[in-house]
């Protein structure tokens, strides 16, 4: 008996940005092209007639983007999505928890298959439901700061929960992630990094250090009216003067 072909409908405002999707798919003996929408109204009556298993949908789109199309499609009806994105703040922030995998132009075709492999083992549950959970929270600012970051694995991008962070460091315009088991190097500014995690739990001690006061297992004097902050893991890290009330407001105490 012939195997039945994973059906998949891409979505993009971009002509360019569909014929590169439906380039890596050709001849592919387990998934298939059955359609190509140009914007998401036309996303959303090519999801009534044909019932695409998986959809790669672009996140900006005029007039009916990507949040729409999945607002738009009844629970029955609703594909496995992989958004596509160029790097938009914003479609990072909001899908790095909730979607099945999003994949940032350009892509290699590894990195297609990985997020098609994804989608596939979503097949049959329902995705509809943390869709609609994550738009709900997206739309209505709910989501103030992050729980995931986004680093760069190889070709693929990892999703590193906030929790597993032990500190991080600026290093030139990037921001290195420390980890208990790897460094992640990051393309964004410490400042804009500071302004994404919650201020309860991430504090910049430094102008070049950001650390999680989960991991902080005590502090001493240091040169200069300055303090050694002393990691968990054996780390030394440096509070400097000014940002030392910053310090202390997160703690709710005077060191």
């Amino acid at each position: 008996m012939t195997k039945q072909r994973i059906s998949v409908l891409v979505v993009d405002d971009e002509a360019p940005a569909r014929a590169n999707v439906v380039s890596l798919l050709e001849g592919d003996s387990e998934f298939v092209v059955v359609g190509e929408a140009r914007d998401g109204k036309e996303a959303i009556d090519m999801v009534h007639a044909l019932r695409p298993d998986i959809m790669v949908l672009d996140v900006q789109m005029p007039e009916c983007d990507g949040f729409d199309v999945i607002e738009a499609l009844p629970a029955n009806e609703s594909p496995a999505v992989i958004f596509v994105t160029a790097f938009d703040d914003f479609a990072v922030r909001a899908f790095e928890t909730n979607a099945v995998d999003y994949l940032v132009k350009p892509f290699s075709e590894a990195r297609l298959r990985a997020a098609l492999e994804r989608a596939r083992e979503r097949l049959g549950q329902d995705a509809k439901a943390s869709f609609d959970a994550l738009v709900h929270q997206v739309r209505s600012g709910a989501t103030d700061y992050l729980l995931r970051l986004a680093v760069p694995d190889g070709e693929a991008t990892r999703l590193l929960d906030v929790d597993q962070v032990d500190w991080i460091e600026a290093v030139d315009y990037y921001a290195r992630i420390h980890s208990a088991d790897a460094t992640h190097l990051l393309k964004s500014s410490l400042t804009r990094l500071e302004s994404q995690l919650d201020p309860s739990r991430f504090v910049r001690i430094h102008r070049s250090t950001i650390v999680n006061l989960d991991r902080i297992d005590r502090l001493a004097p240091w040169r200069g009216g300055s303090y050694a902050v002393l990691l968990q893991d054996g780390t030394r890290l440096t509070l400097s003067r000014r940002r030392r009330s910053a310090l202390e407001a997160a703690l709710g105490q005077a060191i």
